[in-house]
C-alpha cells in the first residue's frame, strides 16, 4: 500500500463516539487548518459520530457548510487581548465580557487580526500555552463548564498544538482522552521573537505530556515534531489529510491553451507567490512555451495586500501584466473553476508545512502540480503519482521542471489524472474521518482516564 493512502476497508468503525473538535478561527483570512478541520467535522457526522464543534477566537471564514451550529465562541478574540494586558479586565463582569464576545465585534476584531503577525504575540502565545496558569484562566474556565454540560466524550480533538494548555482541565473536568492534531505549528512558533520563541518551545514540551495522543498529517511532520517535543512513538500516529470531493470534476480533462501555470494559496511571501512570479518571468524569457499565462489565486487579507502589490509591480515592468491574473478570496466553485483553469499548479512554500492541502485540492480538479522537495512534499507525490518535484524552492529550479511537462503535454495531463484518480480513492473527507476514528480508537485503547489507577 502506498506510504499516505487509505482505503476504506482499513477504517471500518465498530461503534459510534461522542467526539468534541476545538478549532480556533482565523476572522477573514482563509485558514487550511479551519478548512480541514470543518471537513472533518462534517464527515464524522455523516459517519454516525456526535461531535460538536467548538470554535475560538474569531469567526471561521470557510467555502464549505460551516459545521459550529449555535455553539458559542469561546476565547473571543477581544477578550482573550484584553485579558493578557489587563489584569483588571480579567475581574470584568461577565456582561461586559459577554458583549465583547457580540459576532458584531468579533467581526471587527477580524480585520484587526489579518494584520497581526506571530512576532508579535509570544508572550500571549505563552500564556495560552500556560492553560490554567495563564491570563486567559477565565476564558478556559468557562469554555470547560460550557463542555460539562454536554453528553461526556470519548475524546476532545485540539485542532493544533499551540491549544495544549486547554488539555489538563480536559481530561480532568470531562473525564476524557484529549487527542491533538500537528498543523504547521513549527513555523508559526519559529516565527516568534527570542527570547519568547524559546519560551514558547519549552512550555509546549512541557504541556505535551498533558496530550494523549497525537495526530499528523504525514510522516515528514510526525518526524520533525516528536524530534522537537520529544514525543513518544507510541502516542503519535499518521492520518492524511482529506478533501469533500463534491463539485469537482469526475472525468479526465483536458489542457488550456495558450497553456497557463497557477500558484494557489495564501498570497504571501511565506507560500512563495515571488518565486513563482519569478519563474514565469524566467519562462516567458526563455520563449520556449508561447503565450504562457500566469494565474494566481487564493487568501489576500490586508496584511497580505502591500506584497501583492509588489508582485504586481514586478510583473509590469517586465510588461507582462496583461498575461497575469489575480484572484483573491474565491467561493468554493469559484476555487475549484480556477484549480481546473491552471495546467499546472505550484505553491514553492518557504513554511515547514504539516501537508499542503492545495495539492490535494489541485489534483482533485484534475491538475498537476510542481513542489519543491521539501517537507511532506515528496510523500504526497509518491503517493498520488499526481506531480513532480522540482528540488529546491527556487524560481530556476521550479522553471527548470516546468518548461518540459509544458512541452510534452501528454506528460502533463498523466499526471493530473493520476493526481484526480489518487484523491478520489484515497484523499477524501470520509476516508480522512474514518483514519481519525481508527487511530483515536487505539489511543483510547492505549491510555488510561484520570484517576483510573487510583
Amino acid at each position: 500500500m502506498d506510504r499516505l493512502r487509505a482505503t476504506e476497508s482499513e477504517y471500518r468503525i465498530g461503534h459510534r463516539l461522542n467526539l468534541i473538535q476545538i478549532t480556533p478561527g482565523a476572522g477573514g483570512m482563509y485558514c487550511g487548518n479551519c478548512f480541514r478541520d470543518n471537513a472533518l467535522v462534517a464527515a464524522l457526522r455523516r459517519q454516525g459520530h456526535d461531535t460538536v464543534m467548538v470554535p475560538l477566537y474569531l469567526p471561521m471564514t470557510l467555502d464549505e457548510a460551516a459545521t459550529t451550529g449555535t455553539t458559542p465562541t469561546f476565547f473571543g478574540g477581544i477578550n482573550v487581548y484584553l485579558s493578557q494586558i489587563s489584569a483588571l479586565h480579567r475581574r470584568a463582569p461577565g456582561f461586559l465580557r459577554d458583549l465583547l464576545n457580540s459576532p458584531a465585534l468579533l467581526k471587527w476584531a477580524a480585520g484587526k487580526a489579518a494584520k497581526t503577525r506571530a512576532e508579535d504575540v509570544g508572550e500571549l502565545t505563552i500564556s495560552m500555552l500556560n492553560g490554567e496558569h495563564g491570563n486567559q484562566a477565565r476564558e478556559l474556565e468557562e469554555m470547560v463548564t460550557w463542555l460539562e454540560q454536554l453528553p461526556k466524550p470519548d475524546a476532545v480533538y485540539l485542532s493544533n498544538a499551540l491549544l495544549v494548555g486547554f488539555a489538563r482541565q480536559l481530561r480532568i473536568r470531562l473525564k476524557t482522552r484529549v487527542i491533538c492534531f500537528l498543523q504547521s505549528e513549527e513555523s508559526y512558533l519559529d516565527s516568534i521573537a527570542e527570547p519568547e520563541r524559546t519560551r514558547c518551545w519549552e512550555t509546549l514540551r512541557q504541556r505535551a505530556a498533558d496530550i494523549d495522543g497525537w495526530i499528523a498529517p504525514t510522516h515528514y511532520f510526525a518526524n520533525r515534531m516528536a524530534s522537537r517535543l520529544g514525543l513518544p512513538a507510541t502516542r503519535l500516529q499518521v492520518v492524511p489529510n482529506g478533501i469533500l470531493l463534491d463539485g469537482y470534476p469526475k472525468a479526465p480533462r483536458t489542457l488550456h491553451r495558450p497553456p497557463s501555470m497557477g500558484f494557489f494559496a495564501r498570497m504571501c511571501p511565506e507560500k512563495g507567490l515571488d518565486t513563482v512570479v519569478d519563474a514565469f518571468i524566467e519562462l516567458r524569457r526563455r520563449g520556449r512555451i508561447q503565450d504562457l499565462r500566469l494565474r494566481v489565486g487564493g487568501g489576500c487579507g490586508p496584511g497580505d495586500e502591500a506584497f501583492v502589490a509588489q508582485q504586481r509591480d514586478r510583473l509590469a515592468k517586465t510588461g507582462l501584466s496583461s498575461e497575469a491574473s489575480f484572484h483573491p478570496n474565491l467561493s468554493r466553485s469559484e476555487k475549484i473553476e480556477f484549480l481546473s483553469s491552471c495546467d499546472v499548479i505550484s505553491v514553492p512554500s518557504k513554511m515547514s508545512e504539516a501537508f499542503g492541502l492545495y495539492v490535494i485540492e489541485a489534483m482533485a480538479a484534475g491538475t498537476a502540480v510542481v513542489q519543491p522537495d521539501t517537507c511532506g512534499f515528496r510523500e504526497l507525490i509518491e503517493a498520488t503519482g499526481g506531480g513532480a518535484l522540482c528540488g529546491p524552492a527556487t524560481a530556476h529550479a521550479l522553471a527548470d521542471c516546468l518548461e518540459p511537462l509544458f512541452l510534452t503535454p501528454n506528460r502533463l495531463r498523466e499526471l493530473g489524472e493520476a493526481g484526480r484518480v489518487a484523491v478520489a480513492s484515497g484523499f477524501t473527507d470520509d476516508a480522512m474521518a474514518r483514519g481519525i476514528v481508527r487511530a483515536t480508537q487505539a489511543m483510547v485503547n492505549a491510555t488510561s482516564l484520570p484517576g483510573a489507577s487510583q
